[in-house]
């Protein structure tokens, strides 16, 4: 019986696709950003950018920096730019002052005695407008200044949004690993149940085939020329091969695992062909009596086993 190994050191870090980063910047007393970055599984890379107007040339260049750390998964990204309480209400004097006459105007054409109430003037449209208190230049040069500054502070802090998303990832990573290696270690012991069964369902079956050929034939076969279409019948349900081939994709997903690296593709294929094998253990077996519903029950656990690995490879880079 084959022990459970212990998980080897990564050669490479194994990554989720699932992880999240928060980090917050100040460009002035006035004005700060948030910018956010979420990642969820997908079989591509896949950006999603919500950004503020005026922002192309920013969002280019975030695009870059997370192609070149991230290689599949579905990415948000959210920028979220704040301005801070210390702007001014201003109250337009001259639209005031144009509210005012309108009403008066309305009221002598027809002969009303009402006088408009401060309460109502204030709450018309355009009456207030904020003000960054300023230099005289116009609000679209404003912003475009700002959205330069607000650029140059992000991408100086993206190392570090990049980094706290890279921890997350990695984190899960290795706990999706060790998962990994825990289902793998009990297909393993499946294969050891299943070894010990083969040897004993074999030789029944082939003394059974025998014996049903020969109540077949009712003794009128050449007894060698019997014992050669028993031995071909009872070949046909040996897994010998398929526990070998079984045995040989645990050995080379230990051996992914343990390099790590961009595994999700790569794993998920080979548990497709631990499903084959699985799939061809069951076929041979079904039907045999004796130690032939044991190896059905295992053939079974095996190929639960082998689809919540597939389920925790869905989630790796």
């Amino acid at each position: 019986m084959s022990e459970a190994p212990s998980a080897a050191p990564l050669n490479s870090p194994i990554y989720s696709m699932t992880g999240f980063s928060r980090i917050r910047g100040r460009v002035t007393e006035t004005i700060s950003w948030i910018l956010a970055l979420k990642a969820v599984n997908h079989r591509f890379l896949d950006l999603h950018m919500r950004m503020p107007s005026g922002s192309d040339s920013l969002e280019m260049q975030l695009r870059r920096l997370l192609k070149s750390e991230i290689l599949r998964g579905h990415v948000e990204v959210t920028l979220t730019i704040e301005r801070g309480s210390q702007q001014q209400v201003e109250m337009d004097h001259g639209l005031v002052a144009s509210y005012v006459a309108a009403f008066r105007t309305a009221a002598a054409e027809h002969s009303l005695r009402e006088a408009p109430s401060l309460q109502m003037i204030l709450q018309l449209p355009g009456v207030f407008r904020s003000s960054q208190g300023g230099n005289g230049t116009g609000s679209a040069e404003v912003r475009a200044a700002e959205m330069e500054q607000i650029e140059a502070s992000v991408l100086t802090a993206m190392p570090e949004a990049l980094a706290a998303l890279r921890a997350m990832r990695s984190q899960e990573g290795a706990a999706l690993a060790a998962e990994l290696n825990a289902i793998i270690d009990r297909i393993a012991v499946l294969l050891d149940r299943l070894t010990s069964l083969h040897g004993a369902m074999q030789s029944t079956h082939f003394e059974r085939t025998s014996a049903r050929i020969a109540a077949l034939l009712g003794g009128a076969a050449d007894r060698e020329r019997l014992l050669q279409e028993a031995a071909i019948l009872a070949e046909r349900s040996d897994v010998t091969e398929e526990i070998a081939r079984l045995r040989a994709h645990i050995d080379h997903f230990r051996q992914m695992l343990s390099a790590g690296g961009e595994l999700g593709k790569k794993l998920d294929f080979l548990l497709q062909e631990m499903n084959r094998e699985a799939n061809t253990l069951l076929s041979k077996t079904a039907g045999i009596a004796g130690a032939g519903t044991q190896v059905t029950e295992i053939g079974l656990g095996l190929k639960a086993e082998i689809e919540k690995a597939r389920e925790q490879v869905q989630n790796l880079e």
